[in-house]
């Protein structure tokens, strides 16, 4: 029987270095998904026409935390207990919300004759699928909140309907459609 090197590892100790690896790398796998980006897929025709039903998007998770939502942002987020009542869902609904912020904090937002105004001006909108048939009187956005509006504004139930939305209820912002291939897109701030 040939002796063994004593430092060649034992078969033991390589099959716990593999299961060491394996485990390791589940662990970065589901902390990227927890804590840098995570997949989306979209439910409904309230983003339409920037994004269709069964798209799918890869949302950042991680650059919020170095800086502010900004207008033109598609953001995803856990939606707040009025807008959950507003849009027909259970109080205990886990599903996420994808919107477009319109309005920053401390402005003063508006809507009429089809239009957002923001502190008075009209705001340039060119990815709407229709302009806006309800109207919302005039409010300044308290701090550390935003007004998220869906781009199918007579079909989304957004922030004209529940309010507006706070900053920590913010998970991401949208950054690439990556399903359908036909449709790969990597989103850019409109800056309307």
């Amino acid at each position: 029987m040939p002796k063994r090197n004593p430092q060649q590892p034992k078969p033991e100790t390589l099959w716990m270095e593999g299961l060491k690896t394996v485990g390791l790398s589940l662990f970065l796998a589901f902390g990227i998904r927890a804590g840098v980006a995570q997949s989306f897929f979209i439910p409904s025709g309230s983003m339409e026409p920037t994004l269709q039903i069964d798209d799918r998007l890869m949302v950042d998770k991680l650059s919020y935390r170095f800086q502010t939502p900004q207008r033109g942002d598609i953001v995803v987020f856990q939606p707040p207990t009025e807008a959950l009542s507003a849009c027909g869902l259970s109080p205990n609904s886990h599903d996420s919300f994808i919107k477009r912020v319109v309005g920053l904090p401390g402005e003063k937002v508006e809507v009429k004759a089809g239009r957002v105004y923001i502190n008075d001006r009209p705001l340039a909108e060119n990815y709407l699928a229709s302009k806006p048939d309800y109207e919302r009187q005039a409010q300044f956005i308290p701090s550390n909140s935003y007004l998220v509006l869906g781009d199918n504004r007579n079909n989304s139930c957004d922030g004209h309907e529940w309010g507006f939305l706070e900053r920590d209820r913010i998970i991401g912002k949208a950054i690439v459609r990556f399903y359908p291939f036909d449709r790969i897109e990597i989103f850019a701030r409109d800056r309307s």
